[in-house]
């Protein structure tokens, strides 16, 4: 049986007793200050709660260290996604449960990072944080959206830089239209219905 084989059963066996043991990659891809982090933040303390081993990839400390020296061209940000994948796949094929919030504005790229871990058969689960972008820019987490409108920065991911909407994502989160805790629930029923809890 080949990888993709057992990685298609493992996917779409009937339901069954928690998969404790196994790590996944949980990928939340959104627009900057949809949501992504704070609904990645609740949902590793439930885990943790839970005994599961989970670990959350910051792409803000993630630049800060591992790309550090990466721009945000389309191919310093394809190779940011490309080496979080990296991480994240080894942390995952080891049994740990790996939260991702971190935009990943490009298909293909998130497309290598599914490809990477279908290869060693590991869990890779795709969470669109689908906050339309005038939320996003009212919320303005950190500044960037006010930035750009004053002129002061370029390139920012869904105004004048694209961000491709997932086709079909394993979960598409209306987080603007819930609580931060709901969205968090949201991902915890994938990861049970997909055995991960």
């Amino acid at each position: 049986m080949t990888v993709i084989q057992e990685t298609i059963q493992r996917a779409t066996a009937p339901p069954g007793p928690p998969c404790c043991d196994c790590g996944a990659t949980v990928w939340l891809t959104g627009l900057p200050s949809s949501g992504k982090s704070t609904v990645a933040r609740l949902l590793a303390a439930r885990l943790r709660e839970a005994g599961r081993r989970v670990e959350v990839l910051d792409g803000d400390e993630i630049r800060r260290f591992l790309s550090a020296g990466l721009g945000f061209s389309r191919q310093d940000r394809d190779a940011n996604v490309r080496r979080i994948g990296l991480v994240a796949e080894v942390l995952s094929r080891n049994g740990v449960l790996v939260l991702v919030p971190v935009i990943a504005p490009y298909a293909d790229s998130r497309e290598a990072v599914r490809e990477r871990h279908g290869a060693s058969g590991t869990t890779y689960l795709e969470v669109h944080v689908a906050t339309p972008v005038e939320v996003c820019g009212r919320r303005d987490v950190k500044g960037l959206y006010a930035r750009q409108a004053a002129g002061e920065l370029s390139g920012l991911t869904g105004i004048d830089d694209p961000y491709e909407v997932p086709d079909q994502p394993d979960l598409r989160l209306q987080a603007h239209r819930q609580t931060p805790g709901e969205s968090a629930d949201a991902v915890w029923d994938l990861l049970a219905e997909r055995r991960l809890v």
